[in-house]
C-alpha cells in the first residue's frame, strides 16, 4: 500500500511533512533510505551466533498478505541465518511462522490473532517464547484465530501456524475453519 512507502520516506528518510512523493526516483530514494535508516532498520545480518550464545530465543512471523514488506524478505533472512549457522543450530533458537491471509502485523482474511498474553503457549507466541526461554520447551505449532469484530469470545476460524518450512495442510475432512482439521507438513 502506498501509505507505507509515502510515510516511510516522508517521516524517516527526508523528515519533511510536505514531501511530495511525485518527486521520488528509485535510485535516489533507495540511496537516501540506506544512508539514513539502514543501520537502524535493516535486519540483514545473518550472524546470530552472539544472540544464540547469550541464550537468546527468537520467534519470527510474517503475514503472507503483507502489502508493506514482502513476506519473502523474512523467508530469505531466515534462510540466510540457516545457511550461516546450519539448520540444527538454527532449530535450537529460532522459529519462523508464515501466516496465511494475514496482512502487516494483523488484519486480512486469515487467522491473525496469536500473540495475546495468556497461559496457553499453543495460542500465544509470547507465552511460547517465555516457556522456551524459561523452561527450554521449544514451540512447535501455534494456533491462530480469526475473531469477528472486537468480540474475542468466539473465533470464526482457527488455523495452525507451522514452523517454517512446514505449512498447514487440510486433512481432507471436517470443518475448514477448525485448526484440528489441518496438519503441519512440507
Amino acid at each position: 500500500m502506498a501509505f507505507f512507502g509515502i510515510g516511510f520516506f516522508t517521516n524517516f528518510v527526508y523528515e519533511k511533512p510536505g514531501w511530495d512523493y511525485k518527486t521520488f526516483t528509485v535510485d535516489e530514494g533507495l540511496k537516501a533510505a540506506n544512508e539514513k535508516t539502514a543501520d537502524a532498520i535493516n535486519a540483514t545480518n545473518a550472524d546470530l551466533k552472539p544472540f544464540e550464545a547469550h541464550g537468546g530465543k527468537l520467534i519470527l512471523y510474517h503475514g503472507w498478505d503483507d502489502p508493506a514488506i514482502s513476506s519473502l524478505n523474512t523467508i530469505n533472512y531466515y534462510q540466510s541465518v540457516t545457511a550461516k549457522l546450519g539448520q540444527k543450530d538454527v532449530d535450537s533458537f529460532i522459529r519462523l511462522y508464515m501466516v496465511p491471509g494475514m496482512q502487516h502485523c494483523g488484519g486480512g482474511p486469515g487467522a491473525d490473532s496469536f500473540d495475546e498474553l495468556g497461559d496457553d503457549a499453543t495460542h500465544s507466541t509470547q507465552t511460547a517464547l517465555e516457556q522456551w526461554v524459561e523452561k527450554g520447551t521449544a514451540p512447535s505449532t501455534i494456533i491462530a484465530s480469526k475473531f469477528e469484530g472486537q468480540d474475542h469470545s468466539h473465533a470464526k476460524m482457527t488455523r495452525p501456524l507451522c514452523a517454517y518450512p512446514q505449512a498447514a495442510k487440510y486433512k481432507g475432512s471436517g470443518d475448514t475453519n477448525d485448526a484440528a482439521n489441518f496438519a503441519c507438513g512440507k
